[in-house]
């Protein structure tokens, strides 16, 4: 079965709360469209997945920081894979406005 939609028709309120809608989720992929509006990880703790994590900004800007203290700054277009245990976090995203990303998750081990 076809399944269609818009990445930004109907975008969900993200001013108090980023929102995660995952668009694909299959035992192998899962593909994420995530709605940030000036939010940021918490202070305490770090993304720590066991699947790698490709990322992309399509509106907005975004900031991803790394446990080695590595800052890698993501504008519209502009993507990154994140592998499997990299541990990392969003430090800033554009306030006053959406950041809309689009993330795919992909196991880390393929048999």
């Amino acid at each position: 079965m076809f399944k269609q939609g818009s990445l930004f028709k109907s975008l969900p309120n993200a001013q108090n709360n980023e929102v995660f809608d995952d668009l694909i989720k299959h035992p192998s992929v899962r593909i994420e469209r995530i709605v940030s509006h000036g939010q940021c990880s918490p202070d305490e703790g770090w993304y720590d997945q066991d699947e790698h994590e490709w990322v992309i900004v399509l509106q907005g800007e975004a900031e991803i920081t790394f446990e080695n203290e590595q800052v890698i700054q993501l504008k519209h277009g502009d993507h990154l894979n994140i592998p499997a245990h990299t541990k990392h976090k969003v430090s800033w995203t554009k306030p006053e406005t959406n950041t809309v990303w689009l993330a795919v998750f992909y196991p880390a081990e393929v048999s």
